[in-house]
C-alpha cells in the first residue's frame, strides 16, 4: 500500500508538470525566468556532468553508454559508448516552449536515450541546444524547431523510443519534490487515449511536442536507477552535484 501511495504520488507530480508544459503565461513578466540566465550558470565540472549522466538509467545500461556533456557550441561527445545509448543532463530548455521554467539554469535532468531514440529524438535536443548556445531566443528556437520539422531535417521518432529518467539526483522543476522517476516514451503524434494516458487511474501521461510531430508518454517508476526505493520525500533536493 505504501508503495502505491508513493506511486500516485509521483503520478500526480507528473499530471501538474504536463499541465503546466501546456500553459502559455500570458506575460513574460509573470514568469519565474522570462529569459536566459548568463550562460555559466547551466554549465557543470565536466567529470560531474558525466556523473550526472550516467545516473539516468541503471548502471547495466549506462556503464557502457555513450556520454555527452555540454560544450561550447552544443552538446559533445565526452566518453565514447559501446551499447548504443546515449546519455547527457538535459538541462531546462528541453522543456515545451510553453513551460513558465523554461530557463531555469537551476535544471539538470540526466536523461539516457535507448538507440532508436539516439537516432530520431537525440537530433532535436542538438538542434535546440545548438541554437540556445548561438543566443536565439525562444521564438527563433520554436521557429528554427519547426523550419527543420517542415523541411524533414527532424521527424518523427523512431519505432522503440525509449528515454530513461530514473536519476535519484535530478533537479527537473522548483516544484516541490523537484523529481520525478519515469520512463518516456516517444511516438509519432497519436491520441494519447489509445494509452489510457492523462485518465484518473492511470499512472502513465502525456503531452504533444509544441513543434514536432511527436507524442511523448510518461511512465512513473517506484525505484530510482539504482535501485532503491523511490520514497515520499525522494527527490533531487536532498541531495548535492557540482554545477
Amino acid at each position: 500500500m505504501r508503495t502505491n501511495r508513493i506511486v500516485w504520488r509521483y503520478a500526480a507530480l507528473l499530471a501538474v508538470l504536463c499541465a503546466a508544459a501546456w500553459r502559455m503565461q500570458a506575460q513574460d513578466a509573470k514568469q519565474p525566468y522570462p529569459s536566459m540566465a548568463p550562460i555559466e550558470q547551466y554549465r557543470m565540472d565536466r567529470d560531474a556532468e558525466i556523473a550526472l549522466a550516467r545516473t539516468a538509467a541503471p548502471a547495466s545500461i549506462s556503464k557502457d553508454a555513450e556520454v555527452m556533456v555540454m560544450g561550447q557550441k552544443n552538446y559533445e561527445i565526452a566518453v565514447e559508448g559501446k551499447n548504443g545509448f546515449v546519455c547527457l543532463v538535459g538541462r531546462a530548455w528541453l522543456a515545451p516552449f510553453g513551460s513558465p521554467e523554461f530557463w531555469n539554469p537551476k535544471n539538470r535532468s540526466p536523461e539516457c536515450y535507448n538507440p532508436p531514440a539516439a537516432l530520431s529524438v537525440l537530433p532535436y535536443v542538438m538542434k535546440t541546444t545548438g541554437m540556445v548556445l548561438a543566443g536565439l531566443s525562444k521564438t527563433q528556437i520554436f521557429d528554427g524547431i519547426k523550419a527543420a520539422v517542415d523541411k524533414k531535417e527532424l521527424g518523427a521518432p523512431a519505432s522503440g523510443s525509449l528515454i530513461y529518467m530514473m536519476s535519484k539526483e535530478a533537479y527537473l522543476t522548483d516544484r516541490p519534490p523537484h523529481n520525478l522517476d519515469h520512463l518516456m516514451f516517444d511516438l509519432p503524434r497519436m491520441d494519447g487515449a489509445a494509452w489510457g494516458a492523462n485518465m484518473d487511474g492511470t499512472p502513465i501521461y502525456y503531452q504533444q511536442w509544441d513543434t514536432a510531430p511527436i507524442t511523448e508518454f510518461y511512465v512513473v517508476m517506484g525505484a530510482w536507477s539504482d535501485g532503491t526505493p523511490v520514497n515520499a520525500d525522494g527527490n533531487s533536493a536532498s541531495h548535492s552535484h557540482t554545477h
